[in-house]
C-alpha cells in the first residue's frame, strides 16, 4: 500500500514572495510589450521566409485518410456474378438532397460488403396542374402549378440477403428528410425449394383446418369449445 503523501501548506512569507514574483513577471512583459522592435528588416522577411517554407511543404503535407474520404468519390466493390440482388431507388424534389443520400448510400454499401453501382439518373417525373383563381366570369384568372421529382437508382449485385437487409435498415435509421426510398429485393433458394414448400403447405392445412372450419361464422374455435363444454356440464349424459 502507497505511503499517503505530505500535503505542504505555504506560509504568509511564501505567499507574498509569490505575489512579488507574478508582479515582477508582469512588468517584465509590459516592458518588452512596449519596447520598439530593435531590427525592422528581420521582422519584416520573416513572414515572407514563412510563406515560401509553407509553399515549398505544401505539396507534401497530407491530410487524415478520414479527411480525405470525404473530398472523394465514394469506394465501390466490384460485382464477381453480377447477380442482382437489390435495386433501390431514391426520390426527391431537391437534386441536392437525393445526390447527398445517394453518395451516403454508395459508402455505406462499400463498408458493409457490398457490391454497388450507380446512382444512375432515372427521368423525372413532371406534374403540372391548373387552378382557377377565382369562379364565375373570372375563370379566365388561373394559377399554373409544377411538381419535378428526381430520381436515383442504385443497385446491389452478388449480395448477402441479410447484409442487404442490414443495408437498408441503416438507411432507414439514417434518412435524410426529403428522401424516399423504394426498394426491389431479390431472394434465391435452392433447388430443392419445391420440397420445402410442400413440406410447409401440409403443415399449415393441419394448423388451419380447424380455423376454416368456423370460416363465415361470428364465433371462433375456441368459444366453441367452450360451449360445447358448458352443455356438456348442464345435460347430463
Amino acid at each position: 500500500m502507497p505511503a499517503p503523501r505530505e500535503i505542504k501548506t505555504l506560509s504568509s512569507r511564501d505567499m507574498t514572495q509569490f505575489e512579488l514574483n507574478a508582479e515582477a513577471q508582469a512588468e517584465m512583459g509590459r516592458t518588452m510589450a512596449s519596447r520598439p522592435p530593435t531590427d525592422v528588416g528581420v521582422a519584416s522577411q520573416a513572414p515572407e521566409a514563412a510563406q515560401d517554407r509553407v509553399k515549398t511543404d505544401l505539396p507534401h503535407l497530407r491530410r487524415f485518410r478520414s479527411l480525405q474520404v470525404l473530398y472523394l468519390k465514394p469506394l465501390k466493390r466490384r460485382a464477381r456474378y453480377g447477380v442482382p440482388a437489390c435495386d433501390l431507388q431514391l426520390r426527391s424534389y431537391s437534386v441536392r438532397n437525393v445526390e447527398f443520400f445517394a453518395d451516403f448510400a454508395l459508402r455505406a454499401a462499400y463498408y458493409l460488403g457490398l457490391p454497388a453501382s450507380g446512382p444512375i439518373p432515372l427521368p423525372r417525373i413532371v406534374e403540372r396542374w391548373t387552378v382557377p383563381r377565382s369562379n364565375f366570369i373570372f375563370k379566365k384568372s388561373q394559377e399554373n402549378f409544377e411538381r419535378i421529382t428526381m430520381r436515383r437508382l442504385i443497385q446491389i449485385q452478388d449480395g448477402h440477403a441479410e447484409s442487404v437487409e442490414l443495408w437498408l435498415a441503416f438507411l432507414r435509421k439514417y434518412q435524410y428528410y426529403g428522401i424516399g426510398m423504394k426498394a426491389n429485393v431479390w431472394q434465391f433458394e435452392g433447388l430443392g425449394v419445391a420440397d420445402t414448400i410442400t413440406a410447409s403447405l401440409k403443415d399449415m392445412q393441419q394448423t388451419d383446418e380447424p380455423r376454416w372450419a368456423n370460416f363465415g361464422g361470428r364465433k371462433g374455435l375456441e368459444t366453441s369449445q367452450k360451449a360445447h363444454e358448458i352443455m356438456r356440464g348442464i345435460i347430463p349424459n
